[in-house]
């Protein structure tokens, strides 16, 4: 009997931590920012599956005007955008909320060099390897505030890579 009320306090804190963890990154918000409405929706699906908050834009001016409405934890980035494109985006959002980390995903390629030497705190290749994104995404919202000043300050820091074609 003593063992299996072990058992079962141990299933539930077990089911505790879990669900606590779910909360965590369920009161988390990412902005999304790509033109392609088929990108938007499979990358939405997957991180409000993944318990975030999602806010999508088609484009670099509605980003930023959501960005000062809609407080984002962490921002998913295209480059190839009508109207503004992502570096001119990525440079305004960095300016107006440097702490929040900012992933470039891209089909560009020859990004690497100009992705660490802004600030970016990684770059995603596309086709995208969902995994290695969210295991991205969780590491930089649990990113301990001097890294992310680290970053901000163009000190060495933390930078996720993912190269296209590089999953598996």
């Amino acid at each position: 009997m003593k063992i299996v009320r072990n058992l079962r306090l141990k299933t539930l804190k077990a089911m505790a931590l879990v669900n606590r963890e779910h909360l965590q990154k369920k009161s988390k918000t990412i902005l999304l920012v790509d033109d392609d409405r088929s990108v938007r929706e499979l990358i939405s699906r997957v991180l409000e599956g993944e318990g975030y908050h999602v806010i999508t834009s088609v484009n670099g001016k509605q980003a930023l005007d959501k960005a000062e409405t809609q407080p984002a934890d962490l921002v998913l980035l295209d480059l190839n955008m009508p109207e503004k494109n992502g570096w001119d985006t990525f440079e305004t959002l960095t300016f107006k909320h440097p702490r929040v980390p900012v992933v470039i995903i891209t089909a560009r390629s020859n990004q690497l060099f100009t992705a660490l030497n802004a600030g970016a705190a990684a770059l995603m290749e596309k086709p995208l390897d969902f995994p290695k994104l969210l295991g991205t995404i969780n590491d930089l919202l649990a990113e301990p505030a001097e890294a992310q000043q680290a970053r901000i300050a163009g000190k060495a820091a933390a930078f996720h890579y993912q190269p296209s074609g590089a999953g598996g």
